[in-house]
């Protein structure tokens, strides 16, 4: 399962290792179709890699920081740094080779 990420559990969800956030609106299409590829790949890399969700209408300020400007947007983090951005619908198989290349 995703983790649900807001302000308060941001920083030490991300601070080791990598992870992969997916900040999103219930509202967005391509959202909806995201969601699942990302619960998915959440139980896939369980262990190696943190996969968090962000819902950028409760959490303008995560959202804002990143420049995320449209959603859904995929951020891969290495040791709390970001390291890519992925803007719009990404396959379940694009999102596990960027992970683990930073593994």
């Amino acid at each position: 399962m995703a983790v649900a990420l807001t302000k308060d559990n941001f920083k030490e969800s991300i601070e080791k290792g990598v992870s992969v956030v997916d900040f999103w609106a219930p509202w967005c299409g391509p959202c909806k179709m995201q969601l699942p590829i990302v619960e998915e790949l959440s139980t896939e890399m369980e262990g190696q890699a943190i996969v968090g969700k962000i819902n950028v209408d409760e959490e303008p300020e995560l959202a804002s920081q990143f420049g995320v400007m449209s959603i859904p947007t995929l951020i891969l983090f290495k040791d709390g740094q970001p390291v890519d951005k992925m803007v719009g619908l990404q396959s379940k198989d694009a999102l596990k080779n960027k992970i683990l290349g930073q593994l």
